[in-house]
């Protein structure tokens, strides 16, 4: 009896919480003659960004979601302390996406999950608080700064990361791959150019490299390197 008790009321504070979530969505559109990089500061929340072979425009989908929160408090936080905007600067469009720091103090969490579609080549620089990246055919040039969270990329031209702690799978580069890492997994397999990876902790995969690699540093954890056509730089 007490543990279907239990078991009732781990229910009954499932349904609790998933009932206090507040979600809304929104859709944000960028005409992308002319630009040649998105920039995008991102606080919590996930990402996906797509590029599109014969796409003109950039496209954002913004789902939000306020856990903790009845739907008024959860509208006027949204209102007064969410930033979410897609703007053209110059040669640059620049997506910001997050809310004011210092509003977890009061109880409530909220994240912003973007679905993100590009012209195919658009370069991208991001920086990033916490939670997933996917990157999919943008076969461009990337610098992803992330503080934590899973990491995968596959189609870019040449790609940096320095990630705090999360895994780390890319493949399908046709430039150098650049990986500052403080711990999690990393894969890195078919890449054109040359791999260099600086990492705290954490297996390093690699596998199919056109040129050199170079592993800087790595604290622990198991490595495994196959056809690598140039050479293998490693600090001992």
């Amino acid at each position: 009896m007490r543990s279907y008790i239990l078991i009732t009321l781990f229910v009954a504070s499932l349904a609790q919480a998933a009932w206090n979530e507040h979600t809304e969505t929104r859709e944000m559109q960028l005409d992308a003659g002319g630009v040649r990089i998105l920039e995008i500061d991102a606080g919590a929340g996930s990402m996906d960004v797509k590029g599109v072979q014969g796409v003109d425009s950039i496209i954002v989908n913004a789902t939000i979601v306020v856990s903790d929160s009845d739907e008024d408090d959860a509208v006027k936080l949204i209102d007064s302390k969410m930033k979410l905007s897609l703007e053209n600067h110059g040669n640059r469009a620049v997506l910001v996406s997050d809310f004011e720091r210092g509003m977890f103090g009061s109880g409530h969490d909220a994240r912003i999950d973007l679905e993100i579609t590009v012209p195919a080549g658009l370069a991208l620089r991001i920086d990033d608080g916490s939670g997933s990246i996917d990157i999919l055919d943008v076969a461009a040039d990337g610098v992803i700064d992330d503080g934590s969270g899973s990491i995968d990329v596959s189609n870019v031209a040449t790609l940096v990361i320095d990630e705090g702690s999360g895994s780390i799978d890319v493949a399908e580069a046709a430039g150098d791959v650049s990986i500052t890492d403080g711990s999690g997994s990393i894969s890195v397999r078919s890449v054109g150019g040359s791999v260099t990876i600086d990492d705290g902790s954490g297996s390093i995969k690699v596998n199919d490299v056109e040129k050199d690699l170079v592993i800087v540093d790595d604290g622990s954890g198991s490595q495994s390197f196959t056809d690598i056509r140039g050479a293998i730089e490693q600090d001992s």
